[in-house]
Parts: C-alpha cells; sequence; structure tokens
C-alpha cells in the first residue's frame, strides 16, 4: 500500500512540460520534423550579371598543310602539298561550352545551331538557385523549336533520339512541329510538363504557334527556390511549381538546344536574384 502511494506521488510530480506523452497517458505519435527545403547555390556561383551579345566574329575555318608523296614516270618520288581543314572556330569565345556536337557558332552577331539532336551549347558561369534568364530566339522554320535548357549541369546531352534524360527544366516554344509551347522538368516527353496546346484559330497570343523569322523575348526565373516561371514577349506562358527543385551542384547552368531546324539566339543575359 504504501509502495504503491509513493509511486502515485513520485508521478504526480513530475513538473508539466518535462512528461513525455506516455507518462501523460496519451497515445504517442512521431512528431513532423521541420525540414528546410531551401537549396544553397554551388560554389563560385555568379554574383553579378552576366551578359552577351554576340557581337564577334563569326567562325572561319583553319587550315594546315598536308605533303602527299607519289612516284612519277621516271620513278622519282615527287612531294605535293595540298590544303586539308584541320579545326574549326566556332567563336563562341570561353564562356560558352558545346555537348559533344561541333553544330554551334558565331553567325550574324548571333549564336547559331542546326541539327544540334539535342546537343546543347552551354554557359559556363555558374548559376545561383535564383536567377533571371533572359534572351532573344529565333527559328529559321515554321516548325519552331526554340529550345532552352535551364539550371542543367553544363555539360550534358541527349543519350538517344529521345530526350528524356535531360538535367534541367526545358523551355520549348513551337516544339512538336508547332503544335506545343512546354515547359517540362528532365523529360521533354514526361506526363508531368507543363504545356500550351496550339490553335492556330485563338485570339490568344500564347496559343499561337512560333512565327518562322521573328524574334521572341524569352524570360525565365526562378525567384523563390522552386518556382520556375516563363515569359515570352511580356506574356507568362507557364510555371512549374517544384517540390523537388533542380538547384545546387549539377543543375547550376543555362544553355540553349535544338533538334533539326536551324535557330539563333542572342542578346543574353542572366542576373542573379
Amino acid at each position: 500500500m504504501r509502495s504503491a502511494l509513493f509511486a502515485l506521488v513520485v508521478v504526480a510530480c513530475v513538473p508539466p512540460g518535462n512528461s513525455t506523452p506516455s507518462d501523460a497517458g496519451v497515445p504517442t505519435f512521431a512528431s513532423p520534423q521541420a525540414t528546410s527545403t531551401a537549396a544553397k547555390s554551388s560554389p563560385g556561383a555568379m554574383t553579378t550579371p552576366f551578359e552577351d551579345n554576340f557581337d564577334r566574329a563569326p567562325a572561319r575555318r583553319t587550315v594546315a598543310p598536308l605533303a602527299l608523296t607519289f612516284g612519277d614516270a621516271a620513278g622519282e618520288a615527287a612531294a605535293v602539298s595540298i590544303e586539308a581543314a584541320t579545326s574549326a572556330d566556332d567563336g563562341l569565345g570561353p564562356n560558352w561550352r558545346q555537348a559533344q556536337t561541333s553544330v554551334w557558332h558565331i553567325e550574324n552577331g548571333r549564336l547559331c545551331g542546326q541539327g544540334a539532336r539535342n546537343h546543347g551549347v552551354w554557359l559556363n558561369r555558374v548559376m545561383p538557385v535564383n536567377a533571371r534568364i533572359e534572351f532573344d530566339a529565333i527559328s529559321d522554320s515554321t516548325q519552331g523549336d526554340l529550345k532552352a535548357e535551364v539550371w542543367g549541369d553544363g555539360q550534358s546531352s541527349a543519350a538517344s533520339i529521345s530526350y528524356t534524360d535531360a538535367t534541367s527544366y526545358l523551355t520549348i516554344l513551337g516544339g512538336w512541329k508547332n503544335k506545343f509551347h512546354v515547359l517540362a522538368r528532365i523529360n521533354e516527353h514526361g506526363e508531368d510538363r507543363k504545356q500550351i496546346v496550339i490553335d492556330t484559330t485563338s485570339d490568344d497570343p500564347r496559343e499561337r504557334p512560333a512565327v518562322r523569322g521573328q524574334s521572341y523575348r524569352f524570360k525565365i526565373e526562378r525567384s523563390d527556390g522552386h518556382t520556375v516561371r516563363w515569359w515570352v514577349d511580356g506574356l507568362e506562358y507557364l510555371t512549374y511549381d517544384d517540390p523537388s527543385p533542380l538547384a545546387g551542384a549539377g543543375h547550376d547552368h543555362f544553355g540553349f538546344n535544338d533538334w533539326e531546324v536551324k535557330l539563333c539566339f542572342d542578346n543574353v543575359k542572366v542576373t542573379p536574384l
């Protein structure tokens, strides 16, 4: 009797706030832990704006002599020197890197490419988690297909015909032969992609196809660490709110891409936010 009374007194004397849920006689539940989803920028990320208007010399071929030896009618050897192209200077400069291709080059003060088959060109600068990317984009085809990649790894390209293994978000104006405008994550064919179905009869300018030869001003922005927003000529087209944002190492570069048609880009500006 005395031991039972002593136990009751001890329990009653546990200070408030120090008792566990079982001490209080209520079921035990796991409390949700506060976790931070804020991604950190990679080391060396940009802190000031970067701009490029591609106003520099176009691509040029370099040649070197190649000596070939032939025998003449008298049996004497004669050396003949011819010129053979050995390399091409794409004119891109140190800030840009081609991804396992050589189709990207400077042409008439613009960065152009054709037939890249999803082998893009990347800006070498490291982007912070939050940034604004702006540029002009022009397609030399009625098929449109103006494509950019944001927050990718800065070096990869498609491993197969279908581009399902990007490291980035992709914006595509007039994709699939001018049938869709698309904002996608990793897989441009994915069911989670955001899209606008193009309707040539629509009064909504966002539903119109990309026009051959027309210059479009793209703006792509992320300011909260997880929501990618895309504007064209001042109109917001699509938004991707990502619960697992692509950010930090492996997702800290920006670039352009192309499938088959000729595309050109100009007046690039990347602004850390």
